[in-house]
């Protein structure tokens, strides 16, 4: 029975109130009570939390994402460039296997054509002697194909392990590297050169300094709109910065003296990125926060995995350096999760595990060999932004990107109507 049919049994208000906090106690306490006994039953039967915990899965949006089902890589397309890559290799494999036991077939004739010739010129003993040695020997290569076909089976089997959010760059599609090449191109600089600038009078001078320290290698310059100073455009200072060395341009655009977008320019021909920035933290407002030092950070990208989003993935990874310095114990962590992009900078250290902590557990819920009393612990430092996706010009910025295919990608307002529907 409902709190509500006990509570109007009583006339007097009082009288409600102290029956409904005392049936509200009971239900805590039957729970409470169903939560112990179910675990002691689970401790001596794994099995049952096991079930349980197969059973109770949380249905989230990210879970019931949708893709399209088409063979297309094409920056517009929302597919999965993992599973269409191994989708394309699986059919190029199978036709291999068809076109394989197709020729094997026709050798096969053209043998059993020789063999029955042989056998009308030699005697009927030999010749069913051949005759069983020749079906020894299909035997055995019919039995060396099975085994092929099967070690192939198996190893398309999924893994029973936990799949990583890490992002694969090496999936890139081709049809992103022939309209970009200079982005994707094997020979740019390890260590990436980058200028950082502001709007034109940006107050942002702090932020601006701050993304030199997220930035290795970097330089800020500020802008001037003085009456008497030249007004240089983003096309003036991109070449400025081109001729100089630079691999990328940063803009901090702001509003209202706080940052609001962030315009990332490959040199020395694009593209050219622009994000809001939705959220901004500087390291200093963090609680517990650490203080960065210059070592090259570690850079992880996590779930970029449609065609824009590996486009995405490669535009900042061209941002740090490819060698990352393991003794500063600094990370960069470039996290996208329903097409809002999540950068985090933290330092970890390894340290003895507590008592009172658990071990580190695998995918099936083992405790890990060779780490039972070693333990991650993180510092944040800034800092803490977050970031969305808007639009990719093929050239530097939209002066710098003439034609029809000028703007490569925008978002819009439609693109959201279907809520299991992303991007990135």
């Amino acid at each position: 029975m409902g709190s509500g049919a006990i509570t109007k049994r009583a006339g007097n208000k009082i009288r409600r109130q102290e029956l409904h906090v005392r049936h509200k106690r009971q239900n805590e306490k039957d729970k409470r009570e169903a939560r112990f006994r179910r675990k002691k039953e689970e401790a001596r039967d794994p099995e049952l939390r096991q079930a349980r915990v197969a059973k109770n899965v949380p249905a989230s949006i990210d879970k019931k994402r949708v893709w399209d089902d088409v063979d297309d890589d094409s920056l517009g397309a929302i597919v999965d460039m993992a599973q269409l890559m191994k989708k394309r290799r699986l059919q190029q494999e199978e036709a291999e296997e068809k076109a394989a036991a197709g020729l094997g077939l026709d050798d096969d004739d053209d043998d059993t054509k020789a063999q029955s010739d042989n056998d009308e010129e030699n005697d009927s003993m030999l010749g069913s002697d051949d005759e069983n040695s020749g079906s020894d020997d299909d035997e055995d290569e019919d039995e060396d194909l099975a085994a092929k076909v099967r070690a192939k089976r198996a190893m398309r089997e999924d893994s029973t392990a936990a799949s990583t959010t890490s992002t694969n760059l090496d999936i890139t599609p081709e049809a992103l590297v022939a309209r970009f090449p200079t982005l994707f191109s094997d020979d740019r600089p390890a260590e990436p050169k980058i200028l950082v600038t502001t709007n034109l009078n940006s107050t942002l001078h702090d932020e601006a300094h701050l993304l030199c320290t997220l930035f290795p290698n970097s330089q800020y310059i500020p802008r001037s709109a003085h009456k008497y100073a030249h007004k240089y455009s983003l096309r003036e200072i991109s070449k400025f910065a081109s001729n100089r060395g630079y691999t990328a341009v940063v803009v901090l655009r702001e509003d209202q003296k706080k940052p609001i977008g962030l315009d990332i320019i490959h040199l020395p021909a694009g593209p050219t990125l622009q994000l809001s920035i939705n959220t901004w933290i500087p390291g200093k407002k963090l609680p517990g926060h650490g203080n960065p030092t210059n070592h090259y950070p570690e850079l992880l990208l996590n779930n970029f995995r449609t065609p824009l989003g590996v486009l995405t993935a490669k535009s900042f990874q061209n941002l740090w350096p490819h060698n990352p310095e393991f003794q500063g114990r600094q990370v960069v962590t470039l996290h996208n999760q329903r097409d809002y992009i999540f950068l985090r900078r933290h330092r970890y250290v390894f340290r003895d595990k507590r008592a009172t902590e658990k071990s580190v557990v695998g995918a099936d819920g083992k405790e890990l060999k060779g780490v039972e009393d070693i333990r991650a612990g993180l510092q944040e430092l800034g800092p803490r932004a977050t970031l969305k996706l808007r639009r990719i010009y093929k050239g530097i910025g939209r002066a710098g990107s003439e034609g029809e295919d000028a703007v490569q990608w925008e978002w819009k307002a439609k693109m959201e109507k279907v809520r299991t529907r992303f991007n990135l």
